[in-house]
Formats: C-alpha cells, structure tokens, sequence
C-alpha cells in the first residue's frame, strides 16, 4: 500500500467518523428543542427535527452539493464521504431556525422553506465560503474569511433565516403581555441538559472533522488542538453564564449555562483551528456573557425566541468569525467583517422572501386555538404525554 492510499483510507475514516458525530447533533437539537417547548408541543419538535434532517439531506444530495461545490470528484478522500460529511452540515441550518420558532409553527410551511434553504440558500452562502466560489473578482468575493466550521456558514445563516421567520409569525400567544414578559418555563430539564450535552459531543465532529485530514502527524496534532479548543470555549462559556446569572438572581440556571456553552461552541467553530490553549478561554467568556445579555435584549423587543438560538447562534456566530480577525495576526479583520455582513444580508434577505412569500400560499403561524391547545395535536395527532394534563 502506498503513503497516498494509507492518507486516502485514513481521512475517509476520519470524515465518515466525523459525519457520525455531527449527525448525532440531530437528536440533541431534537432533545434541547424537546426539552425547552411544554410537553403540548413534544411530538411537533420531534417531527420536524426528524423531517428536517431527512429533508435538507436528500435535497442536497439531488441539488445543493453540486451548486456549492461544483464538482463530486475529491482526490484526497473518497467522493462519498466528502458528501456526506458536508451533508452533515446542511440539516443544522434549519435546526437553528426550527427551534426558534417552535410551538407557534405549522411543519408543511418549514418543511417547504427547508427544501429551499439545502437546494439554494445554504449552498450559495457554502460556494461563497468553502466552495466553488462563483463571486471570484468581484467585489463581494469574501474567500478570505477564515470561518473553519462555520460560525457564519452556518450558524449565522441559520440563525438569520430565524430572524426573518420571527419577524413574519409573530411571538407565541401570551408570550408578551400589557408590555410585560410572561415566563413560559420549559417542560423537561433534563432532556435539555441531555440535547445540549450531545450538542457539545457532537461539536468535536463538526470542528475536529473541518480540519479535513489526521493522516499526518501534523495533521493529527491540529485535528486534537481544534478539538481542545473546541472543548475549552464552551468550558468557559457555561461558567461565565453561571457566574453572570447568579449575581444577577442569586440563582443557577441551568438552561442558560447550557446555552452559555453553547454559545462559546459557537463562537470558537471559526478559528478553533488558529488559536493556542488560552484565547479559546477569552472567546468563550465573551461568547457566554453575550447569551446571557442578548436573550432579554431580544425580548424587550418583543421577538420571541423560546430556545435562545438568536443569542447564541447569531450573536455569537458574529462573534467567533470576528474574533478570529482580532486575535490572529495573519487574519484580515476586514474579510471577516465583509463576510459577516454579506452571508448577513443574503441570507436574511432571501430568507425573509421565500418566508413571506410562502407564508402568503400557506401560513406559518397555528391559530390562536392551535396554540392553545397544542401543536402536538393539530399538525401531528401524536401527543408526547397523553397521560399528562396539559398546561395551557
């Protein structure tokens, strides 16, 4: 066996291992959503989880990996684990929006607006990025952001098609009353600790694997660095959020430790690949301390985020590509401001028109009394607790 043949099995090992793991990120956005939503509205945040990743795979299979990347041949790995590790990716995008907009959410209309965003939205903002690169010489050319994994491939791109989705439907019924916040406290502690916990697991795929390549010492020793990174940024995240919210209240809470770590995850997928032991730590104290400032700040103006994905997969998906610009010498700051703020535009303004023009044929939003009552029942006939009275 040659040297060439030994990297080529063992990088298609490492993807199609990486693939796996960020794969199993479905069960925990499923779980996290789950978790957070009232138990009238489980089944409906399982079923569109369980659709979307069906969905967005099987689309991008047919339309969306040719237009980001231009071609299906790879030399260094075998074609089909190259897919299928960006495949892995692509789900995410709408998993980011899903959550953001759930309990308030027919599934039809997300499921058209998911075939849309893996045959179009996403591939675009990829070839742009990582792929072929049809914007070559102009000048919204953004190649030169360094973005590893995708804190504004693919975190913010999701997180700004979620913005666009809020603004359209509207909060959840008795979310926002006589001017104040009314607290709707989630169902199942322990399934969003479990869908967040797997979420971590799962991240060390979605960074470790964006390396590309472990055949190599070097190689081997960047996919652990990334790895490490990767680790110590939500590390930081989770106890900045907890510090922050118990001098705030005097109390631990826990769903926003869990986001506080995910929102150093987040914020670290950019350059986790670039940095030594100790700025993973400031980037995750910055990206654990913006969730915790974002989420009231985004109630006060009434978008109503019920799993706090804007907070830490927009705010800090903004964060982590600049950060990489900030601390990294070799970096421009400059492209990776110019490539927030172009993916930005695009995919919240595409977003926002395909949202609103299939919102005109088939609404988004369940009626008052759907609501009421529980998506659960009206879109899946399925309810999670039967045995359980439902809060209303």
């Amino acid at each position: 066996m040659s040297a060439g043949d030994f990297s080529y099995i063992v990088d298609t090992l490492f993807l199609l291992f990486a693939m796996t793991l960020i794969i199993f990120m479905v069960p925990g956005f499923a779980m996290l959503e789950a978790g957070i939503v009232r138990t009238k509205n489980v089944s409906a945040v399982l079923t569109v989880n369980t659709m979307i990743y069906a969905i967005a795979s099987l689309v991008f299979l047919l339309v969306g990996y040719k237009l980001a990347f231009g071609t299906w041949e790879n030399d260094s790995v075998s074609k089909w684990a190259a897919f299928l590790f960006q495949m892995a990716f692509v789900g995410k995008t709408v998993n980011i929006m899903s959550g953001g907009v759930s309990e308030r959410t027919r599934i039809i209309p997300l499921m058209i607006f998911t075939v849309l965003m893996a045959a179009v939205i996403y591939p675009m903002v990829v070839n742009w990025t990582w792929g072929a690169n049809s914007l070559e010489g102009t000048f919204l050319d953004i190649s030169g952001m360094h973005d590893l994994a995708g804190s504004t491939v693919i975190h913010s791109t999701g997180a700004w098609a979620l913005l666009a989705a809020i603004l359209i439907i509207g909060p959840r019924k008795g979310r926002y009353v006589d001017g104040k916040v009314k607290v709707i406290p989630a169902s199942n502690i322990p399934l969003v600790t479990l869908g967040a916990m797997i979420l971590w697991i799962g991240w060390f795929g979605f960074n470790g694997g964006s390396v590309g390549s472990i055949a190599s010492k070097e190689n081997a020793d960047l996919v652990a660095l990334t790895i490490m990174n990767t680790n110590t940024a939500g590390l930081a995240g989770a106890i900045t959020a907890a510090l922050i919210v118990y001098k705030q209240y005097k109390k631990f809470d826990i769903t926003m430790i869990l986001n506080g770590a995910l929102g150093g995850l987040v914020a670290i997928t950019a350059g986790a690949d670039l940095f030594g032991i100790y700025i993973p730590i400031l980037i995750g104290i910055i990206g654990g301390a913006l969730v915790v400032f974002a989420v009231p700040l985004f109630d006060r103006y009434r978008i109503d985020d019920p799993v706090g994905a804007l907070s830490v997969h927009l705010v800090n998906g903004i964060w982590g590509t600049i950060a990489v610009g900030l601390f990294v010498k070799d970096v421009s700051l400059a492209a990776q401001i110019k490539g927030v703020v172009v993916v930005g535009i695009f995919a919240f303004v595409v977003s926002y028109a395909v949202l609103f023009a299939i919102n005109g044929v088939i609404r988004f939003r369940a009626d008052d009394d759907e609501q009421m009552e529980g998506i659960d029942v009206s879109e899946c006939g399925v309810e999670a607790y039967p045995e359980f009275k439902r809060a209303f």
